[in-house]
């Protein structure tokens, strides 16, 4: 946590309170002109603080910023969040994580933005990733597992996505395979796992994971498969972005633990309950080509099982799913 997290924990344990800063200096060990250095930081930030002399700081307001001390605070997790990054803006969260996994970071590590110049999607699609409105976030895991079991962990926060809009903003979200969420027709979620592993060992699996919370319709790309949307649009009310993000972490933390003792089963069993495909008329463009039939179920790697006209079976690893019958 960085000095400035720090001094907001400060703030957060004492609410309403004056913080002389010696108090703060010597807690920190920081210099006093360090202290001050990182109030006016957050002053800038848009924290609105009171100084009086002989009595110290005092947080008298905050703004709707994702910082690793808000998202700390009051967070019930075993292993996801157990350290937090925190930043104001970052080319991508994913590339961001990839670089702490690659020099060591502990599983359970977390990047969280509030803006991306430069979002991912799959395929090397651009995620618009404005200021002040939405969620990007990438989670570091190092899974005991199997390489081709890396695929279940798209589904395990697919799962967690849904299940925290479902529960915070009381939308009727459905998964669509392999790595979107959806309101309606329209996406409003989207994640991108990315793995570092050898032939027979998984060093580590990126969770990133970017949601449409507080964006605004003219905020909205043009859309290229699917039409986007977000809560706000949905809703029509703001969500407070950091309760989404400690409820959407211990979520994860939670289908992680499960998988980690139970498999793949029961974030299978889940995953399934929340996806409107199965049985149903597809059309999956896989690139060169495309393939329709009917959806009549998940392989255990995570693939889906089409039945074509003919009666023909086929496997989708990887492709863009459209319903027919609607």
């Amino acid at each position: 946590m960085t000095t400035r997290d720090q001094i907001l924990s400060l703030f957060r344990a004492r609410p309403g309170e004056f913080i002389s800063g010696q108090e703060m200096s010597s807690r920190l060990e920081i210099s006093r002109a360090a202290v001050w250095k990182q109030v006016k930081v957050l002053s800038e930030l848009g924290f609105t603080i009171e100084s009086k002399h002989s009595q110290g700081y005092r947080l008298i307001d905050s703004p709707d910023l994702l910082m690793a001390a808000d998202l700390k605070r009051d967070l019930k997790t075993e292993i996801v969040g157990c350290s937090l990054v925190s930043l104001p803006e970052v080319d991508s969260t994913n590339t961001y994580a990839r670089n702490l996994a690659e020099n060591g970071a502990v599983e359970g590590t977390v990047v969280i933005a509030d803006r991306q110049l430069a979002g991912r999607g799959r395929l090397g699609r651009l995620w618009v990733s404005p200021g002040g409105v939405n969620l990007y976030t990438s989670i570091i895991l190092r899974p005991d597992i199997p390489v081709q079991q890396t695929p279940h962990l798209t589904f395990l926060s697919a799962v967690a996505v849904a299940e925290t809009l479902q529960e915070l903003c009381h939308l009727q979200a459905v998964v669509k395979w392999p790595n979107d969420v959806l309101v309606g027709r329209s996406k409003i979620a989207g994640l991108l796992n990315e793995m570092s592993a050898e032939t027979e060992k998984v060093h580590f699996v990126i969770l990133g994971i970017g949601i449409n919370l507080n964006m605004r319709a003219d905020q909205l790309p043009t859309p290229i498969n699917y039409p986007a949307t977000s809560v706000l649009i949905e809703s029509g009310k703001t969500v407070d972005r950091c309760l989404f993000g400690q409820t959407l972490l211990e979520k994860l933390d939670y289908n992680y633990l499960e998988f980690r003792t139970q498999g793949f089963g029961p974030i299978r069993a889940r995953w399934e309950k929340l996806c409107n495909i199965f049985n149903r008329k597809v059309e999956v463009d896989l690139g060169k080509t495309i393939v329709r039939g009917t959806v009549v179920g998940l392989e255990d790697d995570g693939s889906l099982r089409i039945a074509q006209d003919n009666g023909e079976l086929f496997r989708i690893v990887a492709g863009d799913v459209r319903l027919l019958d609607v």
